[in-house]
């Protein structure tokens, strides 16, 4: 599966090509294999972008502009479909690509397959032999929210004592 990122080289909008740089970027961090197709030198480019876009996405003019975004023949959408799914850690879902093992993405898509499930995390790592990164991952989160748990206890205990002894002085200065 290739995805295809429709781009206008010679954009005259700076906000176009802002956007289309951070596509682009993004996909070139997360190693995401993806071809650029130029619809400002390339007739034939523009005019499939166009009618694949479908309608219920286009604009009001009917003209989408770029970045678009397909996978093979399939369209994923366009920069601001693509920024929330950036923000939601859902980039992967959002191209129609599998997340990678470990992943952010992964890690929720584990948590929503427990809950829709109902299993439980060790359940899921022997059922699907999940690599030992995300098992790592996992008792990483654990031992600290364990010691968090221990400085809340800690916290807790140095807060009773400092109201004892506020209560001993007090006892002291109404005995003298």
């Amino acid at each position: 599966m290739v995805i295809k990122v429709f781009l206008a080289s010679s954009s005259g909008s700076t906000a176009i090509k802002k956007k289309q740089q951070d596509v682009v970027g993004f996909l070139e961090a997360l190693k995401v294999d993806y071809t650029q197709l130029d619809i400002a030198c390339n007739e034939e480019n523009r005019m499939w972008m166009r009618q694949n876009v479908p309608e219920e996405k286009k604009p009001a003019n009917g003209i989408p502009l770029p970045p678009q975004i397909f996978n093979e023949e399939s369209y994923c959408g366009d920069y601001e479909t693509f920024f929330d799914a950036k923000e939601d850690n859902s980039v992967y879902s959002f191209l129609g690509l599998p997340p990678p093992p470990g992943s952010k993405e992964a890690q929720q898509a584990d948590k929503a397959d427990i809950v829709e499930n109902g299993t439980h995390t060790e359940e899921t790592n022997a059922e699907e032999n999940l690599d030992d990164s995300t098992a790592h991952v996992e008792e990483e989160e654990e031992q600290e929210e364990e010691e968090l748990r221990q400085l809340e206890e800690q916290d807790q205990q140095g807060s009773e004592e400092e109201e004892e002894d506020l209560e001993e002085t007090q006892q002291e200065e109404e005995a003298e």
